[in-house]
């Protein structure tokens, strides 16, 4: 067994172990075996590679993109897996909060940075086997480190940086390594999320302060973000404000199936919030009982070619007095329109801030060929009207293009 082989395995061995861990804690625990599958696919795969390189069948450059390819691929699949796949303690919201950072991807970001220059694999081919130390890994991440330093603006680095320093619970540098991600790439809430978690986990597991602020900034860009919701419900409840914890697992719970282990653990951490809330089941179905205005948006014929099937619709009620930030917001597509919406208290940007606390809303409908949460010139709007809570069968027709 060649060297590139050993690393590898050592490498599917931690990161299998990371997963295997905290599963095994829980009485319902189960093996990950995708996970496991997923990194062992990624070493056979990866083997070709080099064996295709050294045979001169694969290019340098037709290699460094075939690796690269793979390398997302599995990270793709891994992260799903690791959504269906959490496991924890649900009254204390843990839920998916800290578990689902996305650490599996340790095997593939170590192998970057051992197999990022092609040349360096033929040369190791012809090296004896030998055993590879934790010194020798801990170099491999500070060549990747090195790397970042000297190509600052790559982005992929610093996500796959980042996520190699979580699983190794090098949580400030993980969250350094974020922080450069989130500077380079558009608003996105999976990256903010990312660096909360690890910002979190290098404050003592302390979802306080600056973690809490970049989760609003995620969901911000997606207000239905399942792990930013899992976290924000956990910050709430860790700090005894359970009515804005149920409000940010009420909109968890729209996001996972009810009969999965997760909605399982949602609902549990929902009934524990809503007792000691002193809240009973009837008492939160009468309180959200006609605090909802609902309707239809639509694209006017006039402008609809202005705009993109993909392009973001956002439907979202605020404050009559000016404020900006959205007291319940919707995120749709334009291929969805027509479409029909309903706006109530569980989807509230800030759940201390809610429909149901207004007689009187603005309604507002865009579309932004960016994403973004805030007003971009481009932007095709719906003219905002004043509605009453409890209103139903309204219409927003999307006529205007902001200038």
């Amino acid at each position: 067994m060649t060297a590139f082989y050993l690393v590898a395995a050592l490498l599917a061995l931690i990161a299998v172990a990371w997963i295997a861990v905290p599963l095994v804690r829980s009485a319902r625990a189960a093996q990950p075996r995708r996970a496991a599958a997923n990194l062992a696919i990624l070493k056979d795969q990866l083997a070709e590679l080099e064996a295709d390189l050294r045979a001169g069948t694969l290019s340098a450059e037709q290699y460094e993109q075939a690796r690269l390819e793979l390398e997302r691929r599995v990270l793709e699949e891994v992260a799903q897996e690791r959504e269906t796949e959490v496991r924890g303690h649900p009254a204390l919201g843990r839920v998916t909060a800290i578990a689902v950072a996305l650490a599996v991807p340790l095997g593939a970001a170590l192998l970057y940075a051992q197999l990022g220059n092609p040349a360096a694999i033929v040369q190791q081919a012809a090296e004896p086997p030998h055993e590879f130390t934790p010194e020798q890994i801990e170099q491999m991440v500070a060549q990747l480190a090195e790397r970042m330093r000297a190509n600052p603006e790559d982005p992929r680095g610093w996500a796959i940086l980042g996520r190699t320093y979580y699983v190794m619970q090098r949580y400030q540098e993980a969250a350094e390594a974020y922080a450069e991600l989130v500077k380079r790439i558009p608003p996105d809430a999976d990256a903010l999320a990312d660096y909360a978690d690890a910002l979190a986990m290098a404050q003592g597991r302390s979802l306080a302060g600056k973690p809490m602020e970049i989760l609003r900034q995620a969901l911000a860009v997606d207000p239905d973000h399942w792990k930013s919701l899992a976290m924000a419900g956990t910050e709430a409840f860790e700090r005894g404000d359970y009515r804005t914890a149920i409000g940010y697992w009420e909109r968890l719970q729209k996001q996972v199936p009810a009969d999965s282990e997760i909605g399982r653990q949602v609902a549990a951490s929902l009934t524990e919030a809503r007792q000691r809330a002193g809240l009973s089941q009837s008492a939160k179905a009468e309180q959200a009982a006609g605090a909802s205005v609902s309707g239809t948006v639509r694209l006017a014929p006039e402008i609809a070619a202005k705009a993109d099937p993909a392009d973001t619709v956002f439907v979202y009620a605020r404050p009559v007095d000016g404020t900006m930030m959205p007291l319940a917001i919707v995120r749709l597509q334009v291929k969805d329109l027509p479409a029909t919406f309903t706006l109530d208290d569980t989807q509230a940007m800030t759940p201390g801030a809610r429909l149901s606390q207004h007689a009187r809303v603005e309604l507002v409908a865009r579309v932004s060929k960016t994403g973004s949460a805030t007003v971009q010139s481009g932007d095709l709007v719906a003219a905002a009207r004043e509605v009453k809570v409890g209103s139903s069968g309204l219409s927003l027709v999307i006529d205007t293009q902001v200038p």
